[in-house]
């Protein structure tokens, strides 16, 4: 059973990983169609998509970053 948790929580992390680089990946394409079709409003929206997904990835890592340090007391800092 503690291999079952271990695997799903496994999945989610990669889940949300692909989540951001998705999103990025998104935004970029959405940019390029954007400027091929002469749509500024298509534009800024994969420009913010790109932004955004850029901005979760860097949470997702500070997160991780955190979960991994061990805290003195046991308690969160």
């Amino acid at each position: 059973m503690n291999d079952q948790i271990t695997e799903d929580e496994s999945k989610h992390g990669i889940l949300e990983k692909i989540g951001g680089l998705g999103q990025t990946i998104i935004g970029e394409i959405e940019t390029l169609a954007g400027v091929i079709n002469a749509d500024p409003l298509a534009q800024a929206e994969g420009e913010f998509n790109v932004e955004v997904g850029t901005i979760r990835e860097e949470i997702e890592e500070d997160l991780e970053k955190q979960e991994e340090e061990e805290h003195p007391a046991g308690g969160s800092w």
